[in-house]
């Protein structure tokens, strides 16, 4: 096209461009990312200066999914897309992670990235090309971005990796990985997998790292063409003017107190030693300001914590390297629920609620990318400010919340029966945090779930594994990372899974990648830790219970005939309303003709199985029913004995001696009793009253 330049190279046997020129040329940096229809728009803007007073580096990621990329309009009455999808949330983190990290710890200029998904086939998820797409804008720029990355997602059929698969692909296979990466180093992993053995998904990784390192050329090549000079990374030096006189202060009385194990207390006293050290500084520094006093000291704290992990092989409280703090697990917390589990393990505290409802409950979904358009399990988490001994505002579920309850969801979905009758909602209240809520709700939710009687495929549970680094060779990894560790190290490591393998993971880095031999320390970690927490797990509750609990819905399934699901509904659901009305029970019908029906009692269940089975039953030869007359001719009468099921009584069939007139026996309305005595190869229906009344006196009744 006029006026643009792009480049094309293969990913995965498909082919991937990227183009720049055509659309939003005032940003500072605008590409599309493609593969085959599937195209995603980046543009970067970026503020000239950093504002006043701004202490951090305020980086905003967007993703939309435009619904004319599909050809389709927005559901709901206001014909807009309005407010982000829990979809488009997630694309805008696993958007965010790796590329938020790549930026100077100095760098507090505003950036802006704003993802647009303009085109669509609905046959692919496009939130690897919302990386891509990200870090190509930002390689097109002069924004000090250490990359470019690349992105892909990789699964398993039968055996054989599939890099960027359709929606066909993704629901056949037995790990979804999606993986981000620099040239030589592991970026960002996030997904799912099917109790996957860490060596089989380091494969999966390397395998899609040599893909990635496709789509980093391809945007090299694009900046290149573009006439634009090679891009170097050289971050301005950061003043340690006043981080070297607090060090020299206070800074071995720092290193004793960041050993205090209770979070609160060494907060206070980390609060206090903060006042002590101010006067002091500012004596020394008289025109220093509160924020660089704010910020040495910060830094200060951030080096305190990795150089006693470092160099003292020390932790928070004195705990070793590979030790998870005590944990307090107790389940069956409250009756009236379905299920419910707290989890503690240290400080981080989760209650875990389960409660299980019809297939009518199961979220659905208006995905413009395709793929699935409903899910019957549901993991929500909550982080409401008391979690962390603070005063908040709660408003709108935050991404973060919506993150993290995605994380946990499908690391538990993995290990949820197959045709299980029911949609099961799981909810995490986080009661207290202090580092890695997201596993503890993993465990907790597995754990209600077995209290619900809910029987899973395995337990799970999940840890978090920490990195220190020195910037050179030295790094050490830790487990089940405090909240100060995750703040002052260089990842955050979650793994779930089961003792058989992988079922979902997350990888936070706040350095520039990690190398192979990290990346399979890291999963070993995790890997043990995980299957310590599963024998404690255990202990409390080995197995689901055998039944569920009794305050949750009971379930009967009735096989139907498929050409009698009209005659169940009825004629504008007048049967099925009548049966829900009259017993309380709910109906789930499927097209192969199962009958779902849900009662809260054994009297409502067993109504509402009579009404079906009467409403879906054949009238059989040789079987008696108590009928209705509704209409009586000449020769005899019709009788529903069935409903809309009905059969004649001849004359000669009313009673054992001669009669006169219909009329003299019956009238429309009036009940009868009535024998099938035969059924004719057109279906038509003979009934008796008079071999009814003639097995009634035999049986003497």
């Amino acid at each position: 096209m006029k006026g643009t330049t792009k480049v094309d190279f293969e990913v995965g046997g498909k082919t991937m461009t990227l183009e720049t020129g055509l659309l939003a040329q005032q940003a500072d940096g605008s590409v599309t990312c493609g593969i085959g229809n599937n195209v995603v728009f980046s543009a970067v803007t970026s503020a000239k200066e950093a504002k006043e007073g701004v202490d951090f580096f305020p980086l905003q990621v967007e993703y939309r999914e435009k619904f004319y990329a599909a050809g389709r309009f927005p559901g709901g009455y206001i014909k807009r897309e309005a407010r982000p999808s829990e979809k488009e949330i997630l694309t805008m983190r696993v958007t965010d992670r790796p590329i938020r990290t790549l930026f100077p710890d100095n760098f507090h200029r505003e950036v802006q990235i704003n993802n647009m998904l303009v085109s669509s086939d609905q046959t692919l998820d496009t939130d690897v090309l919302s990386v891509n797409a990200a870090s190509t804008a930002l390689t097109l720029t002069d924004l000090p971005f250490d990359g470019p990355i690349g992105a892909v997602r990789i699964v398993r059929n039968d055996g054989e990796w599939i890099i960027n698969p359709n929606h066909d692909q993704l629901a056949a296979s037995d790990i979804d990985l999606t993986y981000c990466g620099s040239r030589e180093k592991v970026m960002m992993i996030e997904g799912s997998a099917q109790e996957i053995p860490e060596a089989e998904f380091v494969e999966a990784m390397k395998t899609a790292h040599a893909e990635v390192v496709k789509i980093i050329d391809g945007q090299l090549k694009l900046r290149a063409e573009l006439g634009l000079p090679e891009k170097v990374y050289a971050p301005e030096a950061k003043d340690t003017t006043l981080l070297d006189k607090a060090r020299e202060l206070v800074g071995e009385k720092f290193k004793e107190l960041m050993k205090i194990g209770g979070k609160l207390e060494r907060q206070d006293a980390v609060s206090a030693l903060k006042e002590e050290l101010k006067p002091q500084m500012q004596e020394l520094f008289p025109e220093m300001t509160e924020d660089e006093y704010f910020h040495a000291f910060h830094d200060l704290e951030v080096e305190t914590v990795r150089l006693n992990v470092l160099e003292d092989n020390t932790r928070i409280g004195g705990r070793g390297m590979l030790e998870i703090r005590p944990l307090d697990i107790q389940v069956g917390v409250f009756p009236q629920l379905h299920g419910s589990a707290v989890f503690g393990r240290g400080e981080t505290q989760t209650l875990c609620t389960v409660t299980l409802g019809t297939t009518k409950e199961a979220q659905r979904f208006d995905a413009v990318t395709g793929g699935a358009d409903e899910k019957n399990f549901i993991l929500h988490y909550n982080f409401p400010p008391y979690s962390v001994g603070e005063c908040g505002r709660l408003g709108m579920t935050s991404r973060r919340e919506i993150g993290h309850g995605n994380l946990a969801e499908r690391s538990i979905a993995p290990v949820m029966p197959e045709d299980f009758p029911y949609t099961v909602r799981v909810v995490s209240e986080v009661m207290g945090s202090n580092g890695s809520s997201s596993m503890a709700s993993a465990c907790g939710g597995c754990l209600a779930l077995m209290d619900a009687g809910v029987p899973l495929k395995a337990p799970v549970a999940g840890i978090s594994v920490g990195l220190f680094t020195d910037g050179q060779a030295k790094s050490v990894e830790v487990i089940d990372i405090l909240g100060v560790e995750d703040h002052c190290g260089d990842m955050d490591f979650k793994v779930v899974g089961t003792r058989k393998g992988i079922t979902g993971f997350q990888v936070d880095l706040k350095v520039h990648g990690m190398d192979w031999d990290q990346v399979e320390e890291a999963f070993e970690i995790a890997r043990k830790g995980r299957c310590d927490i599963l024998d404690q797990m255990e202990n409390v509750l080995a197995n689901p219970r055998e039944e569920l609990a009794a305050t949750a819905p009971r379930i009967t399934t009735v096989q139907i005939d498929p050409e009698k699901i009209g005659a169940l509904i009825g004629p504008g659901g007048k049967h099925i309303r009548a049966i829900t009305d009259s017993t309380g029970a709910q109906i789930d019908i499927q097209e192969d003709g199962t009958v779902n029906i849900f009662a809260v009692d054994a009297e409502a269940m067993d109504a509402a199985i009579r009404e079906v089975n009467a409403l879906t039953a054949e009238i059989e030869i040789g079987r008696t029913y108590q009928g209705k007359v509704i209409a009586v001719k000449d020769f005899g009468a019709f009788v529903e004995c069935m409903p809309g099921k009905e059969g004649l009584v001849h004359i000669s069939e009313m009673a054992n001696e001669r009669i006169d007139s219909v009329d003299s026996i019956c009238k429309p309305g009036d009940a009868m009793t009535v024998k099938c005595i035969d059924i004719d190869n057109q279906g038509r229906v003979r009934l008796s009253r008079k071999a009814a009344l003639n097995d009634a006196a035999e049986a003497g009744e």
